[in-house]
């Protein structure tokens, strides 16, 4: 029931139709008895930090934001956390009394979801596809869990550079190595030697057949590939890792935990496992409808 006391929550995101963070929430919400609800909001560029104004005008308790804006919507921040800052990429807004603080919990769902399938990422060789928000997160989360080396292919090369040398600055060593993604065999071929981590749009519904990568046969590179897309279910990335023999897995898990982790800024509680659980079953019913 929704009163004067019930508190409003939302996502910030263009497109925002296909996502499935409202279903999550107010999941969560129902199931932790909180007056809480949690809608799609969908500015565009231009008003972006007249929506996050507004926003906090409107006594809206926390907000996620979602591509395209994860890096802009940091300047229309308070504050920033500072995990968030070294990444550079913002995705959960929390109220504070004077403006919204920026978190990023991506990485940290990545790393709970990468921990839930027993993927390990220390002394591992990754190899990142894309180069926006949520790829600084990977990896920003590759070298501070001790990735050997992480091998970052994107079609802009100076956008790639640029965060290689960003995230190698940021931890003093030489961990991050940028690529042209034409030039993808220029890294050392190793039959299941790598774990790869698709971390752009390219294959989101509805263009589900498009992939990032089309060498099939480049796939036996990988013994475990990871898409954060999540619609549809099976990317065209996927089928083509796992027709090559690798384990693959899509990102519902990454957007579970850090919504989770989120919701739990947001209402100081700790979301129990069986709620979590109930969460990732309605989300994966909703996937299938």
């Amino acid at each position: 029931m929704v009163d004067g006391r019930t508190r409003v929550c939302g996502i910030l995101a263009n497109p925002v139709e296909h996502t499935l963070s409202p279903v999550l929430h107010n999941t969560l919400a129902q199931e932790l008895g909180h007056s809480l609800i949690y809608v799609p909001f969908k500015p565009e560029k231009a008003g972006l930090d007249i929506a996050v104004k507004g926003a906090f005008a409107l006594n809206i308790l926390g907000l996620n934001v979602s591509v395209p804006y994860k890096q802009e919507v940091m300047k229309s921040l308070a504050a920033v956390d500072s995990d968030a800052e070294q990444i550079g990429a913002v995705n959960t807004l929390v109220r504070t009394e004077s403006g919204y603080k920026g978190y990023n919990t991506d990485y940290l769902g990545l790393w709970r979801a990468l921990q839930e399938e027993g993927i390990r990422l220390d002394g591992q060789e990754v190899i990142v596809f894309g180069a926006g928000g949520a790829a600084k997160a990977v990896v920003y989360l590759c070298c501070k869990k001790g990735a050997k080396r992480v091998y970052l292919l994107n079609r802009t090369l100076e956008r790639a550079q640029g965060l290689a040398e960003e995230i190698n600055q940021k931890f003093l060593k030489s961990c991050v190595c940028a690529l042209p993604l034409a030039d993808y065999r220029e890294i050392p071929y190793k039959k299941c030697g790598y774990l790869a981590i698709q971390t752009s749009s390219v294959g989101m519904y509805p263009n589900t057949e498009q992939v990032i990568l089309e060498d099939a046969e480049w796939y036996s590179c990988f013994h475990t590939a990871f898409d954060l897309i999540y619609t549809p279910e099976k990317t065209k990335f996927m089928r083509l890792a796992k027709a090559a023999g690798a384990k693959a897995y899509h990102g519902l898990k990454m957007l579970l935990y850090q919504g989770v982790i989120a919701y739990e800024l947001w209402n100081t509680c700790t979301v129990s496992q069986e709620v979590i659980e109930k969460g990732y079953r309605v989300m994966e019913r909703k996937l299938h409808v």
